[in-house]
């Protein structure tokens, strides 16, 4: 892990942070259906975080994407919550605090983007992602906040930024 670099999306990773997507998903024996497997916007990854505040962040390690994470307003949900979204790392990409980096990035630009608080939903047996959560400040909730699609995804988290 000597070249990471943590960047903005660009159109030519589509494919490839896609693959890493749906490579982790299904490495965690994640639903296909109702998870961010199935969402329409995996494939177009960059035309999605090109939205207004919204943005995506990929991880590379000498020239290879291993991993990314992203900001969107929270679908019909309180304008003043973003969403973390699709934060995902190949198992190389693992162990290394770099998902502790990568959510940083992603809050401080929900900061610029002036959101109060960020959503995120979760698989319940992602504990090692949960506990990254809970020492970022994140908290459970009872509930789920608006309509992400993603009714599979049965733990949800708030924090307040």
């Amino acid at each position: 892990m000597n070249a990471i670099i943590i960047r903005e999306i660009q159109k030519a990773d589509n494919v490839v942070i896609a693959k890493v997507i749906r490579d982790v998903l299904i490495e965690h024996n994640v639903p296909k259906v109702g998870t961010a497997f199935a969402d329409p916007s995996l494939d177009f990854m960059f035309e999605n975080y090109s939205e207004e505040k919204s943005a995506y962040f990929v991880v590379e390690n000498e020239g290879k994407i291993i991993g990314g994470a992203g900001i969107a307003p929270l679908e019909n949900g309180p304008k003043e919550i973003c969403e973390l979204q699709k934060m995902y790392f190949l198992p190389e990409a693992r162990g290394f605090g770099l998902g502790a980096k990568l959510m940083e990035v992603c809050l401080e630009k929900a900061r610029q983007f002036e959101f109060k608080k960020c959503y995120l939903e979760t698989m319940p047996y992602m504990t090692n992602a949960q506990n990254l959560y809970k020492k970022s400040g994140f908290q459970y909730l009872d509930k789920p906040l608006g309509n992400t699609g993603h009714n599979a995804c049965p733990v949800w988290m708030l924090k307040e930024l």
